[in-house]
């Protein structure tokens, strides 16, 4: 299935399984391709390699991390979200319970169509079963289009930056933040 531009599917959301690993390592390599040219050095984007990030979407026994993935009626993964307890102590809001939106990614071909949106909001209805009150996401500054999705999902740019460096090109990145408060399960 592919959606042509802006037409809206209708996305079913689950918690991704160890079978999924493989579609949402393509799909990781897939958007940093397409979303991240000019702000990530090409020849880092070049050298993504699906097989290399296979593990990262493994289930491990005990481990907090929780994927969701936005599905179509015949099984296609569109889109995904993992979610985490906050990762930085520094990202913690005192006395609240602060989880993290670690990585939210569609598959180029579902741009736009709403994939991204379900798993989002699956992962954050997960961090509210959890218990968490807020939730922090870090987006590469020049990323406009999602930082526009952010603001649009309710995420407030609260100002602090990090400047890492990918492949020795620095790669600011800015902290959104949001109360996270109950409501339907996906």
């Amino acid at each position: 299935m592919v959606a042509p531009p802006g037409v809206m599917v209708s996305w079913t959301t689950r918690r991704a399984t160890p079978a999924d690993a493989e579609t949402l390592a393509r799909i990781n390599v897939a958007a940093w391709r397409s979303a991240y040219q000019g702000i990530v050095p090409r020849a880092l984007l070049d050298g993504l390699r699906p097989a290399d990030r296979v593990g990262r979407f493994r289930a491990r026994p005990g481990d907090p991390r929780a994927t969701w993935v936005a599905v179509t009626e015949d099984g296609t993964i569109g889109a995904y979200a993992t979610v985490v307890p906050v990762r930085e102590e520094s990202d913690r809001l005192p006395g609240v319970p602060t989880g993290e939106l670690a990585s939210l990614y569609a598959a180029p071909r579902f741009r736009g169509a709403g994939a991204g949106f379900s798993a989002h909001q699956a992962g954050l209805a997960h961090l509210v079963r959890q218990g968490f009150g807020h939730a922090v996401v870090w987006v590469f500054r020049a990323n406009a289009p999602a930082r526009r999705f952010y603001e649009r999902c309710g995420w407030q740019c609260d100002g602090v930056v990090k400047d890492p460096q990918l492949g020795g090109v620095p790669t600011p990145e800015i902290r959104y933040s949001r109360p996270l408060r109950p409501g339907p399960s996906p």
